[in-house]
């Protein structure tokens, strides 16, 4: 449900146009890319954003059949037909919006730009507060020479993306009295061209357009997910614990179905939660007696194989041990350098530290040991 204080965000995706020289038998917009339409992974890039409110789409006439493929059961109402132009096509995604009550902001975006960053929303959101209008736009970074060879300064030039962010009311009342001859570059230029200042906001590589055949193969932006860890094992009877895959001498034992490796299990926890895949009991059920007394090791090594099937690198781990007793500190670098012979990483990419409850909780009165375990990962590009 939509906050009352913050403004109304409705974004328009243009998908109106025929892709001719992207190749293939539909538009470039409706064709599969890394597993489903173009246009739905523009789509389902702006849903992801909280402050996006709803979702317009325009198409071009006779494109329903391919549309309703593309979009399947996303919530994004009725498409809207484009015109003949761009510009047209915006303006008609514009009334529509008019005429079911307006909004505070609109995102004017392209269908063949599969990916928006979170971050470039925001940046345009917030520029929004101050200027009518923002466009996300990156440096030139390849040297720029007119047909005749001479150069041009680079400086002076940017490359424009969308999603471009308006104000409503302004970019409305623009588009309405557009009357130009020449169609018009980007809606930018007709907010401007109606006295209205447009800022500049930090892109995104990621916000390539699909414009060609080979488009097609170029990668998808890096993804990084994180996974919270936490588990606690009580004391039993025992001479020593396992911490983070190092045994350590104590005058108890942890209790529990495995060797109850506390820290092991809170990253192994972690990294499934990363991975979207549940957590230690689900892989490995307490009740199934091929698991008592197994090295948590096992548990952690199969987390690891599961970040390396789906392609996901373990870039950084952080382990917080809680508890009064055994010191951790004569043994942080053996549990650091463990961990890393396990998950196959750097030492350096790996964080063991301890702390203590100032003799509170349970783990104050020294009856266990808890751990709470950070692990990130990142998707390598195919």
């Amino acid at each position: 449900m939509r906050m009352a204080d913050r403004p109304l965000i409705v974004a328009v995706i243009v998908a109106a146009g025929k892709g001719e020289r992207a190749g293939g038998d539909a538009p470039k917009q409706y064709r599969v890319f890394r597993g489903k339409p173009v246009l739905a992974h523009a789509i389902d890039a702006l849903a992801m954003h909280s402050a996006i409110d709803s979702i317009r789409v325009v198409i071009g006439r006779d494109q329903e059949t391919h549309y309703r493929h593309a979009v399947g059961e996303r919530s994004v109402g009725a498409p809207v037909i484009g015109g003949e132009t761009r510009q047209q096509s915006v303006r008609n995604g514009l009334e529509a919006i008019a005429a079911e009550g307006g909004a505070d902001i609109v995102l004017i975006h392209d269908a063949a730009r599969p990916f928006t960053p979170e971050a470039v929303i925001d940046r345009l959101v917030a520029a929004l507060e101050t200027d009518p209008g923002a466009i996300p736009a990156l440096p030139v970074v390849d040297s720029l020479a007119r047909t005749d060879g001479s150069t041009v300064d680079r400086s002076e030039f940017v490359t424009i993306q969308t999603p471009q962010a308006f104000r409503f009311d302004a970019i409305l009342a623009a588009h309405r009295d557009w009357n130009a001859a020449e169609p018009a570059t980007d809606d930018a230029a007709i907010a401007r061209a109606a006295g209205h200042r447009v800022a500049l906001v930090e892109g995104d590589p990621a916000l390539k357009k699909i414009t060609f055949a080979e488009d097609f193969a170029m990668p998808s932006p890096a993804v990084t997910r994180t996974g919270l860890g936490y588990d606690v094992h009580a004391f039993g009877e025992g001479d020593h614990v396992w911490l983070c895959g190092v045994e350590i001498p104590h005058d108890r034992a942890l209790a529990g179905h495995s060797d109850a490796d506390v820290g092991l299990h809170a990253l192994t926890d972690a990294i499934l939660g990363a991975l979207g895949e549940g957590d230690i009991g689900d892989h490995f059920p307490p009740s199934d007696p091929q698991w008592k007394g197994a090295p948590s090791h096992r548990f952690l090594e199969h987390a690891r194989d599961l970040a390396e099937a789906r392609t996901m690198t373990i870039h950084h781990v952080d382990v917080t041990l809680i508890c009064e007793a055994p010191k951790i500190g004569p043994h942080r670098a053996a549990m650091r350098s463990r961990i890393a012979d396990i998950l196959a990483i750097p030492e350096k990419s790996v964080s063991v530290k301890a702390t203590t409850t100032e003799k509170l909780g349970f783990t104050g009165r020294g009856e266990g040991i808890a751990a709470q375990a950070v692990a990130t990962l990142g998707e390598r590009g195919e």
